[in-house]
């Protein structure tokens, strides 16, 4: 079985985002990219999976500049065996990603598609289910483990009860949660060894699709600086602020 896992290159989680001057979108200037982390979730989960003799294959695919050829090579030194950077210099929203990763899918014909549940830059949390309709298969979201048994795939999952466990029949599509597995620091060996792995460059236009925007944004702000909070000495003088407040 081979699977396909769609990976991001955003702003490294430990980086504070600077919001432009303009107003116009996040300050990337000079700051720290890295392999969005629920992704890279998803390429431990595939890996492992090869590991265990389930997987014959795992193909990485990233959509963006050519600077995310960076994180298909994180994804080849942590195990994956090669890579498809879709070069867009512009941005492309969730919906034509969805679409790129249609036509790869017909393709490849993967038995199991893993991406992560969202990207920590805009929180769309929408290609996976997107990409699940267009291709109509099945889905899990936000999976919290994962067992392949034959030719259906258990998925757990969190809700607000507790727990749900998905029985999905392959090929099917899994979202990841960050308890699915600890991703895998790349070691020394497969750092050179990814340097070797096939990594293809095409483009939104060999794939048939237009990546045109539709959403237009406005305007992009920092939120609103906390203001102090206020000690009391017990519960009467909170419950005496409170009503100061006009909330109890």
């Amino acid at each position: 079985m081979k699977i396909m896992v769609p990976v991001k290159r955003v702003l490294d989680y430990n980086v504070k985002p600077r919001v432009k001057a303009d107003g116009s979108g996040v300050d990337l200037a000079n700051a720290k990219m890295s392999l969005n982390p629920f992704d890279e979730i998803a390429v431990e989960e595939a890996v492992r999976l090869k590991e265990q003799g389930i997987a014959s294959e795992v193909l990485v695919v990233s959509v963006g500049q050519a600077k995310a050829q960076d994180v298909l090579r994180t994804a080849l030194a942590m195990g994956a065996d090669r890579a498809i950077l879709v070069q867009c210099d512009t941005e492309v929203e969730p919906l034509a990603i969805a679409k790129i990763l249609q036509v790869i899918a017909d393709d490849e014909a993967p038995g199991l598609i893993l991406l992560g549940k969202q990207a920590i830059d805009d929180d769309s949390n929408q290609v996976g289910q997107m990409l699940a309709a267009l291709l109509g298969r099945p889905q899990g979201t936000f999976a919290s483990k994962l067992v392949v048994e034959g030719d259906h795939v258990l998925v757990t999952r969190e809700v607000d009860g507790g727990l749900e466990t998905l029985r999905l029949s392959l090929p099917a599509i899994v979202t990841t949660d960050l308890r699915l597995n600890e991703p895998r620091y790349a070691s020394l060996p497969g750092i050179m060894k990814a340097k070797s792995k096939p990594l293809a460059t095409k483009t939104p236009a060999d794939y048939g699709v237009d990546v045109t925007p539709r959403l237009t944004t406005l305007k992009v702000s920092e939120p609103a600086v906390r203001g102090a909070g206020i000690r009391v000495a017990d519960v009467a003088g909170l419950v005496v602020k409170l009503r100061e407040l006009g909330v109890a």
